[in-house]
């Protein structure tokens, strides 16, 4: 177990339940806490800067590194691998830096695994699968066939919604924006 002087914070949860809105006020409100930059094999955009944005790999250097069990969890997202370094977490934790995660449950629960109670994991949860797909809807951005897989996605993460250190029902932003508040400034204290 490594000597964590930084803390480790995981926002998790179904997409529509509202994380993005929630980490981006996070953001303006904790500036000490320092996104987590994750590796990737897909090419960089424009405006992208490497270790800002992304670590960019190779597929063959990520495949190197996946199978010296050097990724704390990854995954292949449209074609490209995407991975948590180790080594990147570890490095930023022991120097004092607390990290936020935007991750999937999958993801979440492989940072559980390795921190332990070194990890605060908040799920942040609709208040029901029929609020969730009007979300949905109403975002405009995906097709009906999307809408309907991120609704059969969300309906197993929300199995989950209990198995975290925090829950959080997105059902007023305000409202769970200030109980996330509350947790993230008692988590910085500990």
């Amino acid at each position: 177990m490594i000597k964590q002087k930084g803390k480790i914070i995981v926002v998790v949860g179904p997409s529509g339940a509202g994380k993005s809105t929630l980490l981006k006020k996070i953001r303006a409100d904790f500036p000490e806490l320092k996104e987590s930059i994750s590796c990737t094999t897909r090419p960089m955009r424009d405006g992208e800067k490497e270790g800002i944005n992304y670590f960019y790999l190779t597929k063959e250097e990520f495949i190197q590194r996946r199978d010296k069990d050097s990724f704390l969890e990854w995954a292949t997202v449209h074609s490209n691998l995407y991975g948590t370094s180790k080594e990147f977490v570890e490095s930023s934790v022991i120097r004092g830096d607390s990290l936020l995660f935007d991750i999937d449950v999958q993801g979440a629960d492989a940072v559980k695994k390795h921190f332990g109670r070194g990890a605060s994991v908040i799920f942040v949860a609709p208040p029901s699968i029929e609020e969730l797909k009007v979300r949905l809807i109403k975002r405009g951005t995906d097709s009906d066939e999307v809408i309907g897989v991120r609704l059969k996605n969300a309906q197993g993460e929300l199995k989950r919604k209990d198995d975290y250190d925090y829950l959080v029902v997105n059902d007023d932003i305000d409202r769970a924006y200030d109980e996330i508040y509350k947790i993230i400034s008692g988590v910085l204290v500990s």
